[in-house]
């Protein structure tokens, strides 16, 4: 309940702070590629539910619904702003009306694709899939896209271990320094 309580405060507090930046990264992305401003991806949540997670668009219309590594060309996909949302994070700010909705949490597991079924079925082995997922988590700020699946499954199992309204904060704030300095971001 706790958790709950401090999702919803920090994700009202974070979208009334984020909301002109918001339309100013809508407008851009309308001005510099075809296509809706935000992309809504299917994803896995907590015991496996299915829900639709809102992404500023970032890839071109027609991409493969995958996870990115495993395009032959992401670069290709890229819409012209693409590479920067994704890099600063910014592409994962519609996800704060996810958290107010309670489909995902500030923190927690990163959500897996809905077609990402070994992620899927590791995280259900180890318990964790009764996580809600999150915006960021302990597997984001400690290697995201250069971590093995077996490497960010253990990352989770430790969160899940873990987890507290303390280290939630921890996260949070480890997240906020690394969107000021981004690094581990393959795409």
């Amino acid at each position: 309940m706790a958790k709950r309580l401090f999702d919803i405060l920090i994700a009202f507090i974070a979208i009334i702070i984020l909301i002109i930046p918001c339309v100013f990264i809508s407008i851009l992305i309308l001005q510099t590629s075809s296509g809706p401003v935000i992309y809504w991806s299917r994803r896995t949540g907590s015991n496996g539910t299915h829900f639709m997670m809102p992404k500023f668009r970032t890839m071109q219309v027609h991409t493969p619904e995958v996870p990115t590594d495993k395009l032959s060309d992401p670069e290709k996909y890229l819409t012209p702003i693409g590479s920067f949302l994704r890099r600063s994070s910014i592409d994962e700010l519609p996800q704060l009306l996810s958290v107010l909705i309670g489909d995902m949490s500030l923190v927690g597991p990163r959500p897996a694709l809905y077609n990402q079924y070994d992620v899927i079925s590791k995280r259900k082995v180890f318990g964790i899939d009764i996580l809600k997922p999150g915006i960021t988590g302990w597997a984001q700020i400690n290697g995201r896209d250069h971590l093995s699946i077996k490497e960010k499954i253990s990352l989770d199992y430790e969160y899940f271990k873990k987890q507290s309204i303390f280290f939630d904060f921890k996260i949070l704030l480890k997240t906020i320094n690394l969107v000021i300095k981004p690094r581990n971001i393959s795409h």
